[in-house]
């Protein structure tokens, strides 16, 4: 069980926003999926779980192209979004009650499930209220939930910890490392590159649609002679001169 890109492309209006990209995401390890803004990371999440069709290459899971039987593959597929598209009408419960059935989930033990996640992410207490009144970080968790809830094999987390506290990003980090502990595929975009060095053991890192790094963090640093995940981002993927600039925007409100 694995899940393999092989040179997958993704073109709009003629501009590639995704060339070529080729990585593996393996059971038990927890792949970083890197890269500025633009880069073409949520692209290529998109693509994986098949809401938009790539331009050429091909997406494989345990060794089957996904758009063979796409429902069998989204039926073992968990996507937590960049962007929270929630029910906003409905409460926390029912999002989640509304989950299960559309996902076929059975009944009774679901519903044990659904509270379960709920108490867990501290969300109890809140389960009646609109998703609405919800802050940031309580509609990220029943995001989390909703992806999580169908016990799936591969799981896509684009920006997971946006709007969580403390303590909730603790718990999410160590949840990840527990998935993929138990054979979970798991791929993780995020910015927090101080999360991604300490919770991922392979890095994917994209710059203009094109991957300029596949390999763990240790040979990175060794190859590279770099410290940090941090120091090895800035090296592949950021043009800018972030020194000089902070200089000219320190310059400029003191002119």
């Amino acid at each position: 069980m694995m899940l393999e890109l092989r040179n997958v492309c993704k073109a709009f209006s003629g501009i590639c926003a995704v060339d070529r990209v080729s990585f593996e995401a393996r059971p038990g390890e927890i792949t970083g999926y890197l890269g500025p803004n633009g880069s073409g990371k949520s692209t290529t999440m998109k693509m994986i779980t098949g809401l938009i069709e790539r331009t050429s290459g091909e997406i494989l899971f345990d060794s089957a192209p996904i758009e063979r039987d796409l429902m069998a593959y989204k039926r073992r597929l968990g996507y937590v979004p960049e962007e929270p598209y929630l029910y906003s009408h409905l409460s926390g419960l029912e999002f989640l009650d509304m989950v299960a059935q559309l996902r076929g989930l059975p009944r009774r033990s679901t519903a044990e499930r659904v509270q379960g996640l709920l108490h867990l992410f501290s969300l109890h207490s809140d389960r009646h209220a609109a998703i609405s009144s919800y802050s940031k970080g309580m509609r990220q968790k029943i995001l989390l939930s909703a992806a999580l809830l169908h016990n799936p094999d591969l799981i896509l987390l684009d920006e997971p910890f946006s709007g969580l506290d403390v303590a909730s990003a603790l718990v999410l980090r160590s949840l990840i490392q527990e998935l993929a502990s138990r054979g979970k595929v798991v791929l993780f975009s995020s910015h927090e590159l101080e999360t991604v060095e300490r919770v991922c053991s392979h890095i994917v890192i994209l710059h203009h649609g094109k991957v300029v790094a596949d390999d763990s963090i240790e040979r990175l640093r060794t190859l590279m002679a770099l410290p940090t995940l941090e120091a090895i981002f800035a090296e592949l993927a950021v043009e800018q001169d972030t020194a000089a600039i902070s200089r000219q925007i320190a310059d400029l409100i003191q002119a």
